[in-house]
């Protein structure tokens, strides 16, 4: 509440007597990504409950207030909505995760076979986090996806790989900048460019990488160009 103020601006007598005052009560904790400190942090989730004050003394109820989120460190409060937001932590599982993906759908569509692919794949994911990632360990699942699937290498994107990259990418999308979209589809693209030309099955994979990057198809026909041009 505003305090109330006379014509000479200086607050009343009133306005001293009455205010009001909001009582909060934890109802969960945990991690997240605080926006005032730029960093991972504990917080605790709060409901409240408004009352109208005399004297600084509550007499009255005025109703719920929140639920809110309290940063346990800056002790800023915002809407639950800020839970929404990976950690830092989580989202950078969920990179490392959708480049790995991306890598498995691109090799699968033709280049399991070509070592050059599988050295440029095994580079990009060791870069997202994978450190241990091998060449041969890309053949395998790539092998082994296949047999699950019964599928053919070279096939088109079939309906169980395009479901694994909506399933990687489709959370990640939404907290990447425009450039961090673009930039996982160019590391697909350059997989499948390790070894030639694009394959029809390859542009089908990266097509549906960029669909659920929400890029649209425009601009993944643009940056597919773009890959093939050396920089």
């Amino acid at each position: 509440m505003l305090p109330e103020r006379g014509r000479d601006g200086r607050v009343t007598g009133l306005s001293r007597m009455l205010g009001t005052r909001t009582a909060w009560t934890p109802v969960g904790d945990g991690e997240f990504f605080c926006p005032g400190c730029g960093g991972d942090r504990n917080y605790q989730r709060l409901t409240g409950r408004r009352r109208f004050t005399l004297l600084g003394l509550p007499v009255l109820p005025r109703g719920a207030s929140g639920p809110v989120v309290e940063c346990a460190a800056c002790r800023r409060h915002y809407g639950t909505e800020v839970l929404d937001h990976p950690t830092t932590t989580r989202f950078s599982a969920m990179l490392r995760d959708a480049v790995h993906t991306v890598a498995l759908a691109v090799l699968a569509a033709g280049g399991a076979g070509s070592r050059s692919a599988l050295e440029t794949a095994a580079q990009a994911v060791r870069a997202a986090g994978f450190d241990d990632c091998t060449e041969e360990r890309l053949a395998a699942l790539v092998e082994a996806l296949e047999a699950d699937t019964g599928r053919i290498t070279g096939e088109p994107c079939g309906p169980g790989l395009a479901i694994e990259l909506h399933e990687a990418l489709d959370p990640l999308a939404p907290h990447l900048a425009p450039a961090g979209r673009e930039s996982i589809l160019l590391q697909g693209a350059r997989i499948a460019l390790a070894d030639g030309p694009y394959t029809t099955a390859e542009r089908e994979a990266l097509a549906t990488v960029g669909a659920a990057l929400t890029i649209t198809a425009d601009e993944v026909n643009r940056l597919l160009v773009a890959a093939r041009t050396p920089s």
